[in-house]
């Protein structure tokens, strides 16, 4: 009686265990048919509310295009009659515009009704790609921003400068055949960002440019001399074996500003002008000031068999404040650049020097 008891229940127990197995697939096969469905109305949702904006966004659009007409019919360079027919052009495209828009937008909808299981891959309104990956219809939304059209008229524009030559000092009663420092090994780097604006309305013949740069100016000292600071003053003294290098190095922070002259080549594409400076002539003066962030001193030398490498960085009396003259020449993004330090190397010293640079200046639109 016990053995059949056991049998039985065992039994039972099978049958209930196969119900609820049954039971649970069919939950997970309902669940997984169900999501699919559930990501493409996510996006039948998202494209009922695109077709709600698109009204007002090429109604902004219209706009920006009919103050763009009236700027150049205040400029002088369409006639009344023109511009009236250029704003209705404008107003029958946008028209158009929104019933495409919202067509293209309707057969996208249809299209996610007709296969609500299947997986798509569907670029919708406003360059926003949506993605429905896998089984359980994983969505993935990936948004590039709305369009917004292109600017008439830019009068201002950005660059990098990138500048790098010859650096050495010079100071009363010396020039460049009696200076203590290596014309070759002495250099200099310039590197910063600077924006350029156009003085004139409707001409790119004058320009202004500013910004920030950080300057390196590097000296080499020959003669087997190095720079000492004791107190107040500032030397070159001679060291006491030979030296392999012997060198001084100034870094900068300054804004530079420059008033910049050449021709440029005006292109107009209808809905917006660019003027353009590639392979032009140009010239620019002007100068710049700024703070002296670090000073530092290497030296070389072999000393009891060892080659020593020596670094110091103190002040060495260098002027805090650096200001000076600069000007370039040049075609299209290269320059022939020069500039000169108006405040001295070394400050309170009896022979002031002023460090001078000559070499090439890049400017990278």
């Amino acid at each position: 009686m016990n053995t059949i008891t056991k049998h039985v229940v065992l039994l039972v127990l099978c049958l209930i265990t196969s119900i609820i197995t049954a039971q649970e697939q069919q939950k997970d096969s309902i669940a997984n048919d169900t999501i699919p469905y559930r990501a493409n109305g996510l996006k039948i949702d998202r494209f009922e509310e695109t077709k709600k904006t698109i009204v007002d966004e090429e109604r902004d659009f219209l706009k920006q295009e009919v103050e763009t007409i009236n700027q150049r019919l205040d400029s002088g360079e369409i006639t009344s009659a023109e511009a009236e027919k250029l704003k209705k052009d404008a107003a029958t495209k946008h028209a158009a515009n929104i019933e495409d828009r919202i067509a293209i937008l309707d057969a996208k909808i249809n299209l996610l009704k007709r296969n609500p299981g299947v997986e798509h891959i569907i670029e919708d309104e406003d360059n926003k790609m949506s993605i429905s990956i896998g089984s359980k219809g994983f969505l993935i939304d990936l948004d590039k921003g709305k369009k917004e059209p292109p600017k008439y008229d830019i009068r201002t524009t950005n660059k990098l400068l990138f500048a790098i030559g010859f650096n050495n000092a010079i100071g009363d009663g010396q020039d460049l055949s009696n200076t203590p420092y290596e014309l070759a090994g002495s250099g200099f780097v310039e590197i910063g960002w600077i924006w350029e604006t156009r003085l004139a309305k409707n001409s790119n013949f004058a320009r202004i440019n500013y910004g920030f740069a950080f300057q390196w100016n590097k000296l080499n000292v020959k003669d087997d001399l190095y720079v000492v600071q004791d107190g107040d003053n500032t030397t070159l003294e001679k060291f006491p074996v030979g030296l392999r290098k012997s060198q001084i190095r100034m870094t900068n922070l300054v804004v530079p500003i420059h008033f910049e002259f050449g021709p440029s080549r005006l292109k107009d594409y209808g809905n917006r002008l660019r003027y353009f400076t590639d392979n032009k002539f140009k010239v620019g003066i002007g100068g710049y000031a700024g703070v002296r962030l670090a000073t530092q001193r290497k030296l070389r030398y072999k000393e009891d068999g060892d080659f020593v490498k020596e670094k110091s960085r103190r002040n060495f009396n260098s002027s805090n404040f650096v200001y000076g003259l600069s000007a370039y020449i040049g075609a299209g993004q290269v320059s022939l650049y020069a500039k000169y330090d108006l405040n001295p190397l070394f400050k309170d010293q009896l022979v002031d020097q002023h460090n001078v640079s000559l070499g090439l200046r890049f400017d990278l639109h």
